[in-house]
């Protein structure tokens, strides 16, 4: 079968360029079976992530063509014919080498959301839960971590890094914020510590997820709504503080 031409970025922080490889395409071929062969035939030094090779470890992420994308789940004949194919490492996150990139920050963005808090159990002791909320945040669950969705996200890129916990962090607290076991109140913390209110849901996480989880529309949308209901809506205000007034007014009988 025919060649492809393949860019593929060669450096370190300190600089790099992109290269050029010939490599033979065959039926079924992913961007990954490409990477090795020129691991194979052309730079044994190449470096690069990768586990599984089936899109379940979120290893192999990079960017082809400018999108961010799993090397292992890429084919090769979904990519243009007759032009270079260009492989480069995730841009949102500081490069170590070639096509390796630290994501350690994600880990650190991990750490400061608190555990699940279950509440007590029931008399028999056991958990229940209602199917519809079981199925509510079982999406979530399928999230693999490759970061593909916090190196698409502009408002890392570009704008808030630090104080903006990035999509796959939305998805993790809303996973926890919508479990109905949970108790913790985390509303101020998706507002203040993580950000919610700077993600002004363009969707290009959701469009890059290898899961096809709607992080915008299941995960970010709800917790903007709740974080609004809680802060911002003065008819909540209003009733929260009727509330409180008649909670004041049965103690004080009793």
């Amino acid at each position: 079968m025919a060649d492809a031409r393949l860019k593929v970025f060669r450096g370190t922080i300190e600089g790099g360029a992109l290269k050029d490889y010939q490599v033979p395409v065959f039926e079924g071929m992913v961007v990954l079976d490409a990477i090795h062969h020129i691991q194979a035939h052309d730079a044994p030094d190449l470096a690069c992530r990768w586990n599984c090779k089936a899109g379940k470890c979120g290893s192999c992420s990079a960017e082809v063509n400018g999108k961010p994308s799993l090397m292992c789940m890429t084919r090769m004949d979904s990519l243009p014919a007759g032009r270079p194919i260009v492989v480069e490492p995730m841009r949102r996150f500081p490069l170590i080498r070639d096509l390796v990139t630290d994501v350690s920050w994600n880990y650190e963005i991990n750490k400061r959301i608190k555990p699940f808090k279950p509440k007590p159990r029931e008399a028999d002791g056991t958990y229940r839960m209602q199917q519809m909320d079981v199925e509510r945040i079982q999406e979530f669950h399928k999230c693999i971590e490759c970061f593909l969705c916090q190196d698409t996200c502009h408002v890392l890129r570009d704008h808030r890094r630090y104080e903006f916990a990035g999509p796959r962090f939305m998805i993790r607290l809303a996973t926890l914020a919508m479990h109905p076991l949970d108790t913790e109140n985390r509303l101020r913390e998706i507002k203040d510590q993580f950000g919610v209110g700077y993600c002004n849901i363009t969707k290009c996480c959701t469009e890059v997820c290898p899961e096809d989880i709607h992080i915008t529309d299941n995960a970010i949308i709800p917790l903007k709504e709740r974080v609004a209901g809680e802060f911002y809506d003065p008819l909540a205000w209003l009733w929260r503080l009727v509330r409180g007034k008649k909670a004041d007014q049965r103690s004080e009988v009793h």
